[in-house]
């Protein structure tokens, strides 16, 4: 297939929706088939207002097209609702080009943490732009669920993998951890608001917090808890050897979709400690034995009560995590992500006809 994939969120950022989309580009690639990208590099971008990390590419909508009319693509797939991934739709629309969209980012829930305003004001946009996709992809069906009941249809499920030759058990501890008192409690990811980080680094709890990541929040954070440790953003072995130095993994989020990161722990070995929300109830399991209960040993924790869930994840056998984490396979994914870009390229009248 011609394939181009138009999105706001790309490197140099560091998040789970921008990993997720180069391995999917690299394992396509080895597939055969042919890539067309439309990313933020590609135009005069502004930092994003209140997280100047993201930049947002400024009236991408003529550079959008001229790319895409040379593109010629079969299929194309939005991953962003931001001004890339709005002037993408818009070209399908008018050209009459099938195309799918994905559900990454909980948008309504970060809009409202960082605004105020209820979510539910956010939702219409939502609806409004994943209207006209053939395939809307999710990463759990818990959240295929939440979306048909918030009226968007034509929900797939696209799932998240580790790359098993880097996360596994085995192999070096991050130096930096070396000395420190445990045990060894990590939170990974960007640091920002949505992300609930002081709910965990306010924990009056033994042992040594560290907070892996970047992001706007990092700085007011570092000052508030001047007792955790903030190693920045850290990537391949660096980021393998911080996971299998830690005691638990701690993921504090109430807003994410899925949590890459857990996967990633796990696959290392270590257990993970969270709230019961979406994401973690969809790889820990409310019960700690997975989303389905089958795992013969638990490995994670989930409480309302955070400092419980963590003490009950440290009690865990570290090792048992491992064979569940990496049952997350990148070619199964793609598999996924291939038969989605099918199902829109199927005969039958375009959604992106009837929409605007």
């Amino acid at each position: 297939m011609r394939i181009a994939i138009a999105t706001d969120a790309w490197t140099p950022q560091v998040n789970g929706v921008v990993r997720t989309l180069l391995r999917t580009v690299e394992m396509l690639k080895a597939r055969g088939h042919a890539i067309g990208l439309i990313t933020p590099d590609q135009f005069l971008t502004m930092p994003m207002p209140g997280y100047s990390q993201i930049r947002l590419a400024v009236a991408p909508r003529a550079g959008c097209r001229r790319r895409l009319d040379a593109l010629a693509p079969e299929v194309v797939h939005i991953v962003t609702e931001g001004p890339i991934g709005w002037s993408a739709r818009r070209w399908c629309i008018d050209r009459g080009v099938p195309f799918t969209t994905a559900f990454h980012t909980r948008f309504p829930d970060y809009a409202a943490v960082r605004t105020g305003i209820s979510a539910e004001y956010f939702w219409p946009v939502m609806r409004r732009f994943h209207r006209p996709s053939a395939t809307v992809f999710v990463s759990t069906q818990r959240l295929k669920d939440e979306l048909g009941y918030r009226g968007i249809a034509g929900a797939h499920l696209w799932s998240r993998g580790i790359d098993a030759s880097l996360f596994h058990p085995d192999g070096a501890h991050h130096p930096a951890l070396a000395d420190l008192p445990r045990p060894l409690m990590l939170s990974v990811g960007r640091v920002a608001s949505e992300k609930n980080l002081d709910a965990f680094l306010e924990l009056d709890m033994p042992g040594t917090k560290i907070v892996v990541g970047d992001g706007p929040a990092r700085a007011g954070l570092q000052k508030r808890y001047p007792a955790a440790l903030f190693l920045g953003s850290l990537s391949g072995e660096a980021l393998a050897s911080a996971y299998r130095a830690a005691d638990v993994f701690v993921f504090p989020s109430l807003t994410d979709t899925f949590g890459l990161v857990m996967i990633e722990a796990l696959a290392c070995g270590i257990p993970v400690a969270g709230f019961p929300v979406p994401g973690p109830l969809d790889v820990i399991g409310a019960a700690g034995h997975g989303p389905e209960d089958r795992l013969n040993e638990a490995v994670g924790a989930l409480d309302d009560d955070l400092a419980q869930a963590i003490g009950r994840a440290l009690g865990l056998r570290k090792r048992a995590a491992a064979p569940y984490g990496r049952s997350f396979d990148w070619e199964r994914c793609t598999d996924q992500f291939v038969a989605g870009l099918e199902h829109a390229l199927q005969p039958g009248e375009p959604r992106a006809a009837t929409a605007r």
